[in-house]
């Protein structure tokens, strides 16, 4: 039976074969970027300071306001009745002097209907709507070079992921020559004959250590593929070919200028903003003139059903107003210097981060020219190491040397390995430093 489910399980493993997916650099950047939280919060950011500069802008336009009410009256003394309202004997004697008559009731309608329409145009307003829609353009500005901030940080650290899987990806190569260079001279000691026994001893512990090398960088490995995925929002279980490999010639970098980066345009219109909205505060303190004009409908009746039997009253007007704000507690004046405050912080910060940004763009050119100029003696020292290597391993062979000589020898290989590759790799980063802060 277990043999049978066997068979099943490897027909199963036929049947669909696993295939490595390729990623290259330029596809690992793309799939990170659309997966990235923090990306889709700073384009949510753009369409939030859009729609606030919507609603800045609607205080420009006319202002349109319509209103209706209806109202029962009601006699108190007599809430069920709507036939009339019962007049004091005072005013009854009052009426019927005026009116040279017996008054002692009177009918009142008692629905009444009221309507109309208001409609409002901003004429001048002495820079309050103004300062508030500059603000608000600074704020779009502000968001899409925040969003392009994030885009350069999120790409840095697509690059940083797939570099590094790179990386490891080469380690476990490396650690896996050491290993059977190790394997392969222990047969060549055994296989003269009856071995040193110091050197065996040596050699074996050597090819242990290295075991566990190997499972280290395999580990490794296998933690930055999976951290690649994540970001890249790829499927576990999806076996990765990382196609893009480490370049063993760089071109030089020239030195130049930073002039422009979306961290300075944030802060550059973060001070903008802060400065046009301390205007638009203390602009309240000032009058408004507006363009005002109403049409207002009454009309009554003793019911409902009769209310519009005759025609009702109306009413209309047109005009300018001028609201002139007189007392506010010193609000305006309060509001325009936090925000003036704010717009000094920004500058602060501006000056600070040209500074820091340049000092970060400068040494990432330096450190690509210092590790490219190196690499070709990094490149050389490590090709003599394999040599020395090669003829250590040969007179170990031979019987000539120690295992403690080839286990050095062959440590200084690996070291220079390892080190050779992490030096491409932080020239590789260094080019993503430099497009991500001037590009």
């Amino acid at each position: 039976m277990r043999k049978l489910k066997l068979f099943f399980v490897i027909g199963a493993l036929m049947a669909n074969p696993v295939f490595a997916m390729d990623l290259s650099l330029n596809d690992a950047v793309t799939k990170v970027i659309s997966e990235s939280n923090d990306l889709k919060k700073a384009e949510a950011n753009v369409k939030k300071a859009r729609a606030s500069l919507d609603a800045v802008n609607a205080n420009r336009w006319v202002n349109i306001n319509a209103n209706a009410s209806y109202m029962n009256m009601v006699d108190v003394e007599r809430p069920t009745s709507s036939d009339g309202v019962r007049l004091p004997p005072e005013l009854g004697g009052m009426l019927a002097q005026a009116m040279g008559t017996d008054v002692s009731n009177i009918q009142i309608p008692d629905n009444l209907l009221m309507a109309g329409i208001t409609i409002s145009q901003p004429i001048y307003t002495f820079g309050k709507i103004g300062n508030a829609v500059d603000s608000a353009h600074s704020a779009i500005k502000m968001s899409n070079a925040n969003n392009e901030m994030t885009r350069r940080e999120v790409a840095y650290s697509a690059a940083d992921l797939y570099w590094t899987a790179k990386m490891t990806d080469e380690i476990v190569k490396l650690a896996e020559k050491d290993l059977n260079n190790a394997k392969t001279s222990k047969t060549k000691l055994t296989a003269t004959g009856r071995a040193n026994r110091s050197n065996l001893v040596k050699i074996e512990s050597d090819i242990a250590a290295k075991e566990i090398n190997l499972s280290d960088a395999q580990f490794n490995r296998d933690t930055a593929h999976r951290m690649l995925k994540i970001f890249a929002g790829i499927d576990q279980d999806t076996e990765l070919n990382l196609t893009d490999e480490f370049p063993n010639e760089f071109d030089a970098m020239d030195e130049r200028e930073l002039k422009s980066t979306p961290q300075w345009d944030v802060l550059n219109e973060q001070v903008r903003m802060y400065e046009s909205r301390a205007s638009s505060q203390r602009a309240n303190g000032y009058p408004t003139l507006a363009a005002v004009g109403a049409y207002d409908y009454m009309t009554m009746g003793n019911d409902i059903g009769h209310m519009f039997e005759k025609s009702g009253g109306q009413s209309a007007y047109w005009g300018l107003s001028l609201q002139v704000p007189i007392f506010t507690g010193g609000l305006n004046r309060a509001n325009a210097t936090v925000d003036a405050m704010n717009a000094e912080a920004a500058r602060q910060d501006l000056d600070k981060a040209k500074k820091l940004t340049t000092e970060q763009y400068n040494n990432a050119i330096r450190q690509y020219n210092h590790l490219r100029e190196n690499l070709a003696t990094m490149q050389n020292a490590r090709d003599l190491a394999a040599k020395a290597y090669e003829f250590s391993r040969d007179r170990f062979g031979a019987g000539q040397t120690s295992a403690v000589e080839l286990a050095e020898v062959a440590s200084g290989l690996y070291q220079l390995d390892i080190g050779l590759l992490n030096a491409k790799y932080k020239i590789l980063m260094s080019v993503e430093s430099v497009k991500k802060l001037g590009e």
